[in-house]
């Protein structure tokens, strides 16, 4: 029986290399200069962004996505709080990172796979992950190429692939 995973995970040190990045942009453009926009990254699951201004948080979120994006770290996996007062007028937003997949996006990614009516396949949620079975190698790659061009709302990572 032919089997692999499907999870949704983040790579830690391209976030934090993606942060880091933003952080020395910042401190040399004209734009952000003695502005005070900090970015940092707090724990393992949350960033930071500190703006005095509306529009220079904005642009702090653009220049931040970008590296994100050049460092193959999906837009999908990143959750935005509404921007909140700090002090002296500034604003402050804190960007969650989310990995894995969690139980209401496990039945929907496995309500998904029962849809797309591949023949003997079945999966189930273990942990932060969903296994897909089936007995011929064909059906699990047919069901990667659907998974592949649906719009899911995490990124996915099919591994563990065993025959």
């Amino acid at each position: 029986m032919a089997s692999f995973d499907i999870t949704s995970e983040i790579d830690m040190q391209e976030v934090r290399n993606a942060v880091d990045q933003t952080a020395r942009e910042i401190g040399t453009r004209f734009d952000f200069k003695d502005t005070g926009a900090t970015i940092e990254l707090s724990g393992n699951d949350t960033i930071e962004l500190n703006a005095p201004t509306d529009d220079r948080l904005r642009a702090l979120r653009q220049v931040m996505e970008e590296k994100l994006i050049k460092r193959s770290i999906s837009l999908k996996s990143i959750a935005y709080d509404n921007p909140e007062e700090a002090s002296k007028g500034a604003l402050r937003q804190k960007i969650k990172l989310i990995s894995g997949i969690d139980g209401d996006k496990g039945k929907t990614l496995n309500k998904m796979i029962k849809d797309m009516g591949v023949k003997d396949v079945s999966s189930s949620i273990h942990g932060s992950c969903v296994r897909v079975t089936s007995k011929k190698r064909d059906n699990l790659q047919q069901v990667i190429t659907n998974l592949k061009s649906s719009e899911f709302e995490l990124p996915l990572q099919f591994g563990n692939f065993r025959e």
